[in-house]
């Protein structure tokens, strides 16, 4: 592996060592074509511990240093699940074959987040639950890294958001007191 890729995933990994802690197990989805477009991608999924009680799945080297906006996404649920690799594979190989995604992007899953949840999209969100300490890590080359968390929303959700802003969807998120981690949750909208 090229030592620029090998650097900067280390300090991806102990960016995420520094908010969440050592107890994970880094993955990787050997299926389809992602370790042909990325070779170097992983997953880390951190298990549930007494300030944490679900389990976090975050990609590890989903942009590179030479992206634009090199970004890093993460998921929560209430079970160990295999499936999100996948499903993080998958965003990983669109994001880097020229479709950047961003803070507020919204992406169709393909299939349901979780067993038949109604949440078949995803929002690129500001990481609310662990806040600007995990939001931004410097690269030291004028450039930094963004890990923003990934929300499962439903259609209506997204088509909301689009008719309204996020400003509203994140408001009806509020107002309803979504689940972030029932995947059998219904729209809020």
């Amino acid at each position: 592996m090229d030592y620029r890729i090998e650097k900067y995933r280390k300090k991806i990994i102990e960016h995420y060592i520094n908010n969440w802690g050592t107890n994970f197990e880094e993955k990787r989805w050997d299926k389809g074509k992602i370790l042909q477009v990325v070779p170097h991608f992983s997953i880390l999924e951190f298990k549930p511990n007494e300030s944490r009680e679900m389990w976090t799945y975050a990609t590890c080297g989903m942009s590179t240093a030479s992206h634009l906006s090199p970004i890093e996404i993460h998921i929560f649920s209430s079970i160990q699940d295999d499936s999100i690799l996948e499903l993080l594979s998958a965003i990983c190989d669109y994001h880097n074959t020229d479709n950047n995604l961003d803070l507020d992007h919204t992406l169709n899953f393909g299939r349901s987040w979780q067993a038949k949840s109604e949440c078949t999209f995803g929002l690129i969100s500001l990481p609310y639950l662990d806040g600007p300490g995990l939001e931004i890590m410097n690269l030291g080359v004028g450039k930094d890294v963004h890990f923003y968390w990934l929300i499962p929303v439903t259609k209506n959700e997204v088509e909301y958001k689009k008719k309204y802003g996020l400003e509203a969807l994140e408001a009806k998120f509020e107002e309803h007191r979504f689940n972030y981690l029932n995947s059998s949750r219904e729209s809020v909208v």
